[in-house]
């Protein structure tokens, strides 16, 4: 347990920045999840729906800093992989 001001006052910004990070991708989490939900139903509109505000808060963490820039451009690339194979997919 810290025992100066100034390590207390570390441990509270420490656990605030833990939980707003464990939030942010958890978050991220869950919109991978509707986008590929999408995906499954084969709806396109809906797939590049969630797939744009997927990309937008992906963006936002990564600028955050809660993920690495190469992490959130990986994320959106096999997204955007998955959309575009569906929509070849169902134009055939």
């Amino acid at each position: 347990m810290a025992n100066h001001k100034s390590a207390i006052k570390r441990m509270r910004q420490n656990e605030k920045r833990r939980q707003r990070n464990r939030a942010r991708k958890t978050r991220i989490k869950n919109l991978i999840k509707a986008v590929n939900q999408a995906i499954e139903e084969k709806s396109i509109e809906k797939a590049e729906e969630k797939l744009r505000l997927a990309q937008k808060i992906i963006d936002r963490t990564a600028a955050k800093g809660t993920i690495h820039h190469r992490n959130a451009a990986r994320k959106i690339s096999r997204l955007m992989k998955k959309v575009s194979a569906l929509k070849k997919a169902v134009g055939e």
